[in-house]
């Protein structure tokens, strides 16, 4: 449900995004995009024998979020400078609460059976499930500050908690890596 639902909120989000000129709801596109690549890899990890996949599927997630995270901070800067206003979309309040929900619940199950299998990568890819949710959680929180109170930076620096996020957990699954 995860991958299928991450899907859907790409085109969804790229949309939202390029219709109301988001940084927040850009970010958000990417961040599910990570989470597509993730799934991807742990699939992938879950598929081979032994430890051998272990580290490079870490450093896969790593250096995905360690890349959205410089994104987003150079996007994030950038209409802040410039002082471009975004757009309200309705659709991107939608789809962030939904989102938010269905990550949390997705996140719970995920870490439950990381832990029972033992499983680093799965428990990683948990935490990014984690943040895909704290993200639209952010976001969220964004766009209805643009929407219903026409805080235009709302948006932008709403973009900014997935930079924190993301550096933290880059650096967290690279850390990992580097312990196997």
């Amino acid at each position: 449900m995860t991958l299928a639902w991450n899907v859907a909120g790409v085109v969804v989000m790229a949309a939202a995004a390029v219709a109301a000129r988001s940084v927040a709801l850009a970010g958000f596109a990417l961040d599910s995009l990570i989470e597509i690549v993730a799934s991807t890899v742990v699939i992938w990890e879950l598929t081979g024998q032994g430890r051998g996949r272990e580290r490079p599927a870490l450093r896969v997630i790593g250096v995905a979020f360690l890349a959205l995270a410089a994104y987003i901070a150079a996007q994030g800067a950038y209409v802040l400078w410039a002082g471009r206003h975004p757009g309200h979309s309705a659709l991107g309040i939608v789809w962030t609460a939904l989102t938010c929900i269905v990550m949390l619940t997705l996140a719970g199950a995920k870490r439950r059976t990381g832990r029972e299998l033992r499983n680093r990568v799965l428990l990683t890819e948990s935490r990014v499930t984690l943040v895909d949710a704290a993200l639209a959680a952010a976001v969220l929180a964004g766009l209805v500050l643009n929407a219903a109170a026409d805080w235009w930076r709302a948006d932008p620096l709403a973009g900014f908690v997935l930079v924190v996020y993301g550096i933290r957990e880059g650096r967290a699954a690279l850390r990992s890596a580097s312990t196997i």
